[in-house]
């Protein structure tokens, strides 16, 4: 996968959390381009590669500079920005023939997520929006369970996401609605939303909401309710102003609930466990699933993109691509960093 060449556009927190972990990884590919408009992120960039003994890529400060430099050349480009500039630049790289890794949200309002699937249908190029959840193998076991009706019909699902986001976010753009779309159920539970349908996997019929800002110009708590086409009731919670750490805790922990008529099921919103009760009287029991595959975050059916070239990928369906290759997974035991995978989702 050494060939494959990539730009990190947007430079900020999040994107040297990433950085730091992809350079551990070399051979998921090598970022030939940096982008940010701030100096002061560029040169954070620079010395993680410092750090890792590797030679620092060239960088820009403005990303239709950098695209008409050395657009041509990449195949893919991970996008690390506020949340208003996710629509423009992903059609950008799009129609630069890169494929593209979006941080989630994938857009701050439904015509902006339209304008992305166009601009996705239009060059034909590969769209990931970075889910972990949906690519972890607990999600995906529990999805094949339910559309199995192995559990029967589902009846109920609760998911619940807490995280002491306020404080944490702070002085920041996260607290910018021009800039974030929204608050702490906009940013950390598009997690849990992205879940919870992927678990339910049917649109929802009716939906109602309860948001408290917490003095804040964004949502920080959240209550919601829904009804699914089929029937099945949704409860969703959100507290974005715990006491630090709860999101890592043993016990508070960010999850859905899946009530069934065969069984009882319960994941985390980024995956990492699976547990499952079939019989009345018997607690939830941990779930083995396979090891996550490891640096890959393949997507099958996507041939593999060497140097802008489709690849063979010489037996089987394909199953790797320039954008999946640079998610920094968790650990092999299926836990691991629950910001590093990232997961295709169905954007039609």
């Amino acid at each position: 996968m050494s060939n494959v060449r990539a730009a990190m556009i947007g430079c900020g927190n999040m994107a040297q959390h990433h950085l730091k972990a992809i350079l551990q990884q070399p051979e998921a590919g090598q970022f030939v381009a940096l982008c940010d408009p701030d100096p002061a992120a560029l040169d954070r960039s620079t010395q993680k590669y410092q750090e890792a003994r590797l030679n620092p890529p060239q960088s820009w400060s403005s990303l239709d500079a950098m695209l008409a430099d050395v657009g041509r050349e990449l195949d893919a480009v991970f996008i690390n920005t506020p949340h208003a500039f996710h629509n423009d630049q992903a059609v950008a790289c799009l129609e630069a023939g890169a494929d593209v890794l979006l941080e989630k949200p994938m857009a701050i309002n439904a015509d902006e997520a339209r304008s992305l699937i166009r601009a996705r249908d239009r060059t034909g190029r590969l769209l990931v929006v970075s889910f972990q959840g949906s690519l972890s193998p607990e999600v995906r076991a529990a999805v094949k369970m339910l559309r199995s009706d192995e559990l029967g019909e589902i009846l109920n699902i609760h998911a619940v996401v807490m995280q002491d986001w306020k404080e944490a976010t702070t002085g920041t753009w996260r607290q910018n609605p021009a800039l974030s779309g929204g608050g702490f159920m906009f940013d950390t539970g598009a997690h849990l939303l992205n879940t919870v349908s992927d678990l339910a996997g049917e649109e929802f019929e009716e939906v109602a909401a309860w948001i408290d800002n917490r003095g804040t110009p964004v949502d920080i708590q959240v209550a919601a309710i829904g009804r699914l086409k089929s029937g099945a009731m949704v409860t969703l919670s959100g507290c974005g102003d715990t006491i630090p750490g709860v999101e890592r805790s043993e016990f508070a922990r960010s999850d859905v609930c899946g009530v069934c008529t065969r069984g009882v099921i319960q994941t985390g919103i980024w995956g990492r466990y699976l547990r499952l009760q079939r019989r009345p009287g018997r607690k939830l029991r941990k779930v083995q699933v396979p090891a996550h595959g490891g640096l890959l975050a393949p997507i099958p059916g996507r041939p593999l993109r060497r140097n802008g070239k489709p690849q063979s990928t010489g037996s089987g369906p394909a199953d790797g691509l320039a954008v999946g290759c640079l998610a920094s997974v968790g650990s092999k035991g299926g836990g691991g960093n629950p910001f590093g995978v990232v997961a295709p989702v169905s954007l039609r």
